[in-house]
């Protein structure tokens, strides 16, 4: 998973991007301003984009207020140090997701950011997703290799839905299961393990090159 760090102080903003990378397992990229913030945002294709409030050249609130105002559908969370009831509402008024005070547990930064990743931003722009020699239909929930249907559980479904809508990006066992199997659940990750294995021996028995690739101590990453 892709994120996109804006923050001005030197020292806070190495903290972040160590802990999200290290703890959280995303790939970071991490700005200094809102002009900046605001480039790599309609630039590259992130998940979340984590945005301090005050940053020079631009702040978080335009910086979000832009952005929604082009029609940028991903998850915004806004960082700042005010606090206030009002403060708040400016903050989600202007389009952010979620919104987190300093000073923060990095801990509750990482709670906050699962929680922005399981909802669902991307609009799907159609029914039916095309890929290799498979293309699956989400209205009725069947996959289809060279038009011949290939049976899948609800969760072997659900992952490759999930796989599909995050194409190219790395998806860490953690989300996988919040996605997946949902908040408290008692499964684990070996459940992930399994279930990616059991959709990998549908997909991939007749294909030269793999398209779930495992990133070792990490999670997964699917490749059309």
């Amino acid at each position: 998973m892709n994120i996109l760090l804006a923050e001005d102080d030197p020292k806070l903003g190495k903290l972040i991007k160590y802990v999200l990378e290290n703890k959280g397992g995303y790939q970071v990229d991490w700005v200094r301003n809102g002009e900046d913030a605001l480039a790599y945002a309609e630039g590259s294709s992130y998940d979340v984009l984590v945005v301090d409030w005050m940053m020079p050249l631009m702040d978080g609130i335009n910086v979000c207020k832009k952005l929604r105002s082009d029609r940028y559908y991903k998850a915004i969370l806004l960082l700042t140090a005010k606090d206030t009831l009002q403060d708040k509402i400016v903050g989600l008024d202007a389009g952010a997701d979620d919104y987190i005070t300093k000073p923060f547990e990095m801990d509750e930064l990482l709670a906050r950011l699962r929680t922005l990743l399981r909802r669902n931003f991307a609009p799907i722009h159609s029914d039916v997703a095309t890929f290799r020699v498979f293309s699956l239909n989400r209205s009725s929930h069947q996959l289809f290799r060279n038009n011949e249907e290939v049976f899948l559980s609800q969760r072997e479904y659900q992952l490759l839905d999930l796989f599909l809508q995050n194409t190219g990006n790395v998806l860490t066992r953690e989300v996988i299961l919040d996605r997946i199997w949902g908040v408290g659940s008692d499964v684990s990750y070996k459940n992930v393990d399994v279930t990616v294995k059991m959709l990998r021996d549908k997909l991939e028995s007749d294909l030269d090159q793999p398209l779930i690739h495992s990133i070792r101590g990490v999670g997964y990453r699917f490749e059309n």
